[in-house]
């Protein structure tokens, strides 16, 4: 898995940011446009993106927005625009942080040693679930050696089970508190689709589930028992 998503047009300064984060240890996958940037995020999410803004095929602001609607991926924008409205543009497509060109290779560097600090120490720890274990800063799990990520709403979902185990929620509860508050259209519908996405990636048998049970006529239940424990490292 790459830890961070390239995305910049520039052949020189693409190779001189990847040599530069490769020599600090970190993975990185490369792209010069915005299709080949949405291809590789869609086939394993990063932990970190680097984008520049104007690109061949468009403005990397779009592809931001169309990621943002499923994942809360950390954003650098690289931009020769420096105006205050292209920042504020930049911050309200989704984007985290900002670098202006022409700009220090150190700088980036401090600023992804400084998100990487923040991503390995983060409080929020993991929590286990009979045979999964949950990364909630992560926003993924992990059973046995499988690697298990997940969309916005269906974690925004899982972290209600994982908050509430062993209590019965009804859709109406679900959908107040995981659509309404993004101002989303959402009906009961919407509620079973994203129960079923998610028995299919955590369940080992779908039919006869083990963590999300549906009680008829009431709502669901996260049907094991949730523990903490503290997180050393990555």
């Amino acid at each position: 898995m790459a830890e961070i998503l390239l995305l910049e047009d520039e052949e020189s300064v693409n190779r001189g940011i990847e040599f530069t984060l490769k020599k600090e240890g970190y993975e990185v996958e490369n792209a010069g446009t915005i299709r080949e940037a949405w291809e590789l995020f869609q086939k394993q999410e990063p932990k970190l993106m680097i984008c520049d803004v104007n690109l061949p095929d468009g403005s990397s602001l779009d592809l931001i927005r169309r990621i943002r609607k499923t994942s809360l991926v950390h954003v650098i924008c690289l931009t020769a625009m420096d105006t205050e409205i292209d920042q504020v543009m930049g911050y309200e497509a989704g984007a985290d942080d900002y670098i202006t060109k022409p700009f220090s290779l150190s700088v980036l560097v401090l600023k992804v040693n400084a998100f990487f600090k923040r991503y390995q120490k983060s409080p929020a720890d993991e929590l286990e679930s009979g045979d999964l274990l949950f990364s909630m800063s992560r926003m993924s799990a992990r059973k046995g050696q499988e690697d298990i990520s997940f969309t916005k709403n269906e974690w925004k979902m899982l972290k209600l089970f994982l908050e509430h185990p062993k209590q019965i929620l009804s859709k109406n509860q679900i959908l107040e508190q995981l659509f309404d508050l993004d101002g989303e259209f959402a009906d009961e519908n919407t509620v079973a689709v994203n129960i079923r996405r998610l028995r299919e990636k955590i369940e080992p048998d779908t039919a006869h589930p083990q963590y999300i049970r549906n009680i008829r006529g009431l709502g669901y239940i996260w049907d094991q028992n949730c523990q903490t424990r503290q997180r050393s490292s990555v």
